[in-house]
């Protein structure tokens, strides 16, 4: 479980008794954290970010304004989330199926996803990967790999910092 005294719950935030979060973690304003969900510690979730039931977010990770991070997505540790992204869980949505598929997405270590892109579920996003920012992504992005656009395609190299290299 949780040892409070070690992380920052903002007031307003909804927390689940039933969650792991780790040492010191900083849960901000209207954050909603739901039933089994584990939080690496020296975490940031920002202003208004929702994490469902069964996340799993890593250490040291950055979850930037109204994100929601839905069942089935799991982030490695030194993930940037920016503000706005959207992941998604379910290949083909229906509102009238009930038996319905969470298909899984993994966020691999160290890397970054730029503010409003689209997660589509089933991918894999790479080790240091980089999404630019309003992408959509609908296939794996290798890692050290900077991706942008609508779909989101590979446009270089990077390191583990950010900076594209030479290929």
């Amino acid at each position: 479980m949780t040892d409070k005294s070690t992380v920052y719950i903002h007031p307003t935030a909804n927390v689940a008794n039933v969650t792991s979060i780790g040492k010191g973690t900083k849960i901000w304003i209207n954050v909603q954290i739901r039933e089994n969900a584990s939080i690496g510690d020296n975490c940031i979730l920002s202003k208004d970010v929702y994490v469902d039931h069964g996340v799993s977010i890593g250490h040291r990770c950055k979850i930037q304004n109204s994100v929601s991070v839905y069942n089935g997505v799991t982030l490695g540790d030194d993930v940037f989330v920016g503000p706005n992204v959207t992941f998604t869980n379910d290949r083909v949505p229906r509102a009238f199926n009930p038996d319905w598929k969470i298909t899984p997405t993994r966020i691999e270590t160290g890397a970054s996803i730029g503010a409003n892109s689209t997660i589509v579920c089933g991918v894999t996003i790479g080790e240091y990967a980089m999404v630019a920012a309003g992408c959509v992504v609908t296939r794996d992005v290798p890692p050290y790999t900077l991706v942008m656009g609508n779909p989101a395609r590979p446009v270089g190299k990077i390191d583990k910092m950010g900076n594209r290299i030479a290929e």
